[in-house]
Order: structure tokens, then sequence, then C-alpha cells
């Protein structure tokens, strides 16, 4: 199929035998739906998140992104790089609600569809619904029926597989559609730095650099000895994916490893039984999430950040899921107590339960809810 959007790429014929993924992803989801809901903001760079000294930004409008604002920045540090940004407060509720209409729609073309999170998903449409033989003609549809419901744009890539599916949707971003077929793939990703690489977090690219390797060219020179030898199991992974090679299938019922929440204060807290009052509503949203999702988890960690930006976990395991909510509080307000006395005062608190699994229901388990 011969492609004539500039914001597309090849999307030349599929060989048989090959699995057909798209990667649909919401453009700075949270802000545009704002956006969208508020004609005021519409051209405006816009934030979503807390304008507090210590706020932090959940999501940017592009407006925003031009001017360097990222979400996870500080709030005082998207200020000072775009004076003029406006921040509005996060509406969960209604993210979710729009998503959920998302999901129905990609529904519409397989039951195989992966939420990320509430703003992006795989799917794997090889065999389909509809019928339809071109996976670029399903996003094509997707994008369509999505900005049609929503009045919201979404991007697409389309692949062979799942690593490459995601880096084509973000190729053309935002409102944009990308297809890396078998004969791009390999050269498509030799020259990506190992930190675009799934499953290359900052310890492992920082030992990749520290062994000569910066890019998949770099990478696809060692051979798959010397990556076992230096990263172990996950040695096979990286000589496989620097090549395109991505095996790992869409799972409609993959289970998240963790949930957490964190909040960050408006002042550095001292006392004991200041951050334990804060750990409360931590332990609510991540309890929330586990009843709403149908999950229970072993392992409870603390985080605590210092007022001089020094981070420390805490944490404990039990050989059963914990059960119920006052346990999960209990746990977390005793890995609390036993950090005192502190020298230094505290500008933040995390609590997340880890090594999930299914708990007596069947409820479904992809949603992930904001926290």
């Amino acid at each position: 199929m011969a492609e004539t959007d500039p914001k597309r790429g090849d999307g030349g014929p599929e060989p048989q035998g090959l699995r057909k993924i798209i990667h649909v992803d919401m453009d700075a989801f949270y802000a545009s739906v704002e956006q969208r809901d508020n004609p005021e903001l519409r051209g405006k760079p816009v934030a979503v998140g807390g304008s507090r000294e210590r706020g932090v930004v959940a999501a940017a409008s592009y407006e925003a992104r031009k001017f360097g604002v990222r979400s996870a920045m500080p709030s005082v540090t998207a200020r000072r790089k775009c004076p003029d940004l406006i921040f509005v407060k996060p509406r969960f509720e209604t993210y979710k609600e729009i998503s959920l209409q998302i999901r129905a729609i990609l529904a519409e073309h397989t039951p195989l569809v992966e939420p990320l999170s509430l703003d992006e998903a795989y799917l794997d449409v090889t065999e389909n619904l509809q019928g339809i033989a071109s996976a670029t003609e399903i996003a094509e549809r997707i994008r369509a029926k999505i900005r049609a419901e929503t009045q919201l744009t979404a991007s697409a890539g389309v692949s062979y597989n799942k690593f490459l599916a995601k880096l084509a949707s973000d190729y053309r971003k935002p409102d944009g559609l990308y297809v890396i077929t078998p004969a791009m793939g390999p050269a498509f990703v030799e020259t990506l730095p190992v930190e675009r690489f799934h499953g290359v977090g900052p310890a492992t690219a920082a030992k990749m650099k520290a062994a000569g390797i910066f890019t998949a060219l770099d990478l696809r020179a060692k051979d798959e000895t010397f990556l076992a030898k230096h990263f172990g199991k996950a040695g096979r992974h990286f000589y496989c994916i620097c090549r395109g090679i991505d095996h790992r299938p869409v799972l409609p019922n993959r289970i998240r490893k963790s949930v957490g929440a964190e909040n960050t204060f408006a002042r550095d807290l001292s006392r004991l039984d200041e951050m334990t009052a804060e750990l409360g509503p931590l332990v609510d949203k991540v309890w929330h999430y586990c009843d709403s999702a149908g999950v229970r988890g072993r392992t409870v960690t603390l985080k605590v950040k210092f007022a001089d930006f020094q981070i420390i976990t805490r944490r404990r395991s039990r050989e059963t899921p914990i059960s119920d909510r006052s346990t999960l509080a209990s746990i977390s307000a005793e890995l609390l107590a036993a950090q005192f006395p502190m020298r230094k005062g505290v500008r933040l608190i995390g609590v997340s339960l880890s090594l999930l699994c299914i708990h007596a229901t069947s409820l479904d388990t992809q949603m992930t809810l904001a926290l």
C-alpha cells in the first residue's frame, strides 16, 4: 500500500506468518482532555498537576512541550521554562471514563488488547474480528473513531512486534500513523541509544555504557555469550531486541507487577505522627486499585525522600498475599517507624505493593488506575 501522508511511514505488504501489532497512544492525553473541555485553554501551554512549590507535572500539552516542559518535572522548573504555563488540577475520574470509551473502540477489532496505562495499549490484529487484512487500515479506523467519539487525537504504530510498534507510534506524534515493516525493522533500530530498548533502565544503561555499549549497533557487536555473562537471563533478550526481534505476545490478561502511590509534602516533615498520618491516603489509593483490579500482593515497600533528595526504600515480604487494607497499613506504619529517629526532614513518602496476583475474582486487571 503506497503512503502519501507525510505523517505515515511505508505501509507495504505484511508478509505471511508474521504478527500484526498496533500500538495506540493518545496524544498528551490528560492535557488534551482539559483543552477539549475548556476552549480557553486551546492553543496555550497547559500543565496538568499541582502548581505549588513542590508540585509535579503529570502531563503537558504540546504547546508546553515546546518550552521543554515534561511530565514528572517539578512545577517550579516547568514554570521557569514557561512563565505563561497554565496549571490545571487533574480530573482522574474523567480521564478513566474516556479511557474506557477508547478501550471499547479497540475491542471492536480484537480481544487481544493489552492496555499499558489509561492512554496507551497494544493490539494483536493478526486475526481480527472484522476480517480486515491490513493492520494499517485497522489503525486508521481506530484513530478516526477515537477522534469522532472523543474529539481527541491518537497516534498509532504498526509493526510485526510490540517493541517496533511502540517505536512507530512515537515516530510521527502527534496525530500520526507510522508503519515499520519487516524489511525496515533491523535498520530502524540500529542507531537507537540503549535507553530506548525495552528492559533497559538507568542501572542497566549505565552498565552497558561502562562496557562500551551505547547504541543498538554496539549491542549487536557483542555475542550472546558476552551478553549472558554480563546481563544474565536478560542477555538473550538484548541480543534479539537490538536486531528488531521481539517475541513478547500481546497479553490481554497481563497483571501489573506492582502498584504504588506517593505524595510530596508542602513542607518537610520531621515527626513520626505527621508522617504516619500521611500514610493513610496512600494506603487507600493502593488498596483501591487492588480491590478494583481483583489482585493482592506479597511485598510492601516504603519509599522515603529526604529534604536533600536522598531516597531510601524499605520492604517487607510475606509468604501469602496481604488480604486486607489494615494489614497493608500496619506493615507500612511499621516500616516507617523503624526508620526513626531521622536526622533529616522528609519531603516525600510512598507506599507500593508488589508480587501481585489474581485474587478470587475474574475482574479485568488491565485498567491502570491513576493514583
